[in-house]
């Protein structure tokens, strides 16, 4: 139980919890740098998936080290600029336009990243720049799942790569110039995805030609969420990439900028959610531990199957284990972070816990607060940010009130 190691100290964690309650997110400043430095060492530009966490103080933060921004919405766009990204460090990309991209393309033009073909004409009509990127669906996914694979036939992500030539032709007689090829595979890829994706490239960029300026490696690079995991190998990545470029560079007889478009690489490992069990019992053979966060404070164990390591902050973790199963305080049965991808329990050895124990889920500092809701009429947990010692709310924990806010009756 909670062999992985802390990016903030077990005892700092337990005071934060302690003046500012629970559920509460806390993230280290200097694991986040430390990412974000893994890369902008190996790429030319290093452009964070937002959606991965979008609180300002994080976007500042990862600016501050040297990224740039993507953003796939009019919100993220408008926190984008919240944040200080000025309008050339952030692309727009998505695989549509809904009117209000539109109206905030309008307001603040920005380069975009093209999924989808009819998304070229609704651009053009907005008669902003002519540069545009594609991305391009290369046929096959590779994510660490079949709901976060984005490639392939059943992803409808991108535009089909048979169809690109008639897709670039389409933008050139629209007044448009492709410049960018961005392709995405999947979100916790493997490294053999990854690569394969570096070949789908190789393949695609001349179908583009000389306009070409740009190629990106999308994002989905994975981090090891379970205790001893490999770490990937980020020196064999670039280095694949690099050989494509240079490969592209010297048939389009042109130099091309070498972009990585990571998310939860940069930001995961910095973040934990510090919970606190408010109750337990058995259930025939289960032993259930009952906490105050949910999969309305993270919901990647419901949505995905998906595995974070627990920690006993504050107390000798030694002595019995038995089998539990930690679960949060939603009304419903799928409001447990120890399962499978089938919804089924996965019980895991940890001390006997009892009500008032504080517990540490890691690596939450991706997909978590940025997907939170307000299910159950439970209010938006507070966000911490440390820094060395100082440690400062960069969200505050939502009041009751503001719950029904918007309701109007």
């Amino acid at each position: 139980m909670g062999s992985k190691s802390l990016p903030v100290p077990a005892a700092r964690l337990l005071a934060l919890a302690r003046e500012h309650g629970t559920p509460l997110f806390v993230y280290d400043a200097a694991t986040l740098r430390a990412r974000c430095a893994e890369l902008t060492a190996r790429f030319d530009v290093v452009r964070y998936a937002q959606k991965a966490n979008s609180n300002l103080a994080i976007l500042a933060a990862v600016r501050a080290a040297g990224c740039q921004v993507d953003a796939v919405s009019a919100g993220e766009l408008g926190r984008a600029r919240a944040a200080g990204f000025p309008p050339g460090e952030i692309v727009f990309s998505a695989d549509l336009f809904d009117r209000a991209a539109l109206e905030a393309l309008a307001r603040t033009p920005v380069r975009v990243n093209l999924g989808s073909p009819d998304m070229l004409a609704q651009y053009a009509e907005l008669g902003l720049a002519r540069a545009v990127t594609l991305r391009v669906n290369p046929g096959f996914g590779a994510g660490h799942g079949a709901r976060v694979t984005t490639g392939g036939e059943h992803s409808k992500h991108g535009i089909w790569h048979a169809d690109l030539e008639a897709v670039v032709a389409r933008a050139r007689a629209l007044g448009l110039e492709v410049t960018g090829l961005h392709v995405h595979v999947g979100s916790g890829a493997s490294l053999e995805g990854l690569l394969r994706a570096a070949e789908a490239v190789r393949e695609l960029a001349p179908r583009i030609g000389s306009s070409l300026a740009m190629i990106s490696a999308g994002g989905g690079l994975p981090i090891p969420y379970r205790a001893g995991e490999a770490r990937p190998d980020l020196d064999r990545l670039a280095g694949a990439w690099r050989t494509v470029r240079a490969e592209l560079e010297t048939r389009l007889d042109r130099p091309l900028a070498l972009e990585v478009e990571p998310g939860r690489y940069l930001v995961a490992e910095a973040g934990v959610l510090v919970t606190e069990v408010r109750a337990t019992k058995r259930c025939g053979a289960t032993d259930f531990v009952l906490v105050d966060a949910g999969f309305n404070n993270l919901p990647r164990p419901v949505l995905y199957g998906a595995y974070h390591e627990v920690s006993l902050l504050g107390q000798d973790p030694g002595g019995a284990h038995f089998p539990q199963v930690v679960a949060g305080p939603l009304c419903e049965s799928t409001d447990v972070f120890f399962q499978d991808m089938d919804g089924r329990l996965v019980p895991r050895t940890l001390p006997r816990l009892k009500v008032g124990d504080l517990l540490c889920l890691h690596d939450a500092g991706a997909y978590a607060a940025s997907m939170a809701s307000t299910y159950n009429g439970q209010p938006l947990a507070a966000e911490v940010l440390v820094e060395g010692q100082r440690a400062w709310r960069i969200a505050r924990r939502q009041g009751i009130p503001e719950l029904w806010q918007r309701d109007q009756h």
